[in-house]
């Protein structure tokens, strides 16, 4: 059996007038800005969890009223069943008002 030809990485040389780039070092903060990075990047963290948690109850739960509800689905707005606006029409503008609502506290809490 023969062995497979040995895979090698093929990269063109950089062109004329262009270096090389280098892998830079990341700068080393001083602890006091560390400790703000810490503290930012965890209420980042804590936002982000609590408007995905607010995006699956929005998308998942309109379902599960409908189904919990099906008189709702008898119900017709401009002659389009309730049920079908509220799973095809309803969640754009909410989960814009949401993405609109994370984006202003992230702001605030990067303001120092």
């Amino acid at each position: 059996m023969t062995a497979r030809p040995r895979r090698v990485a093929v990269s063109a040389p950089p062109e004329r007038g262009t270096s090389v780039p280098r892998p830079q070092q990341a700068a080393a903060l001083d602890p006091g800005l560390t400790e703000r990075a810490r503290g930012l990047r965890r209420a980042q963290l804590r936002r982000a969890v609590v408007t995905l948690a607010c995006a699956a109850v929005l998308l998942f739960g309109l379902p599960v009223l409908l189904r919990l509800a099906p008189d709702l689905a008898q119900w017709r707005v401009g002659g389009l069943p309730l049920s079908w606006i509220a799973v095809a029409w309803l969640p754009y503008p909410l989960l814009g008002a949401l993405a609109w609502w994370h984006l202003r506290r992230a702001e605030r809490a990067e303001r120092p």
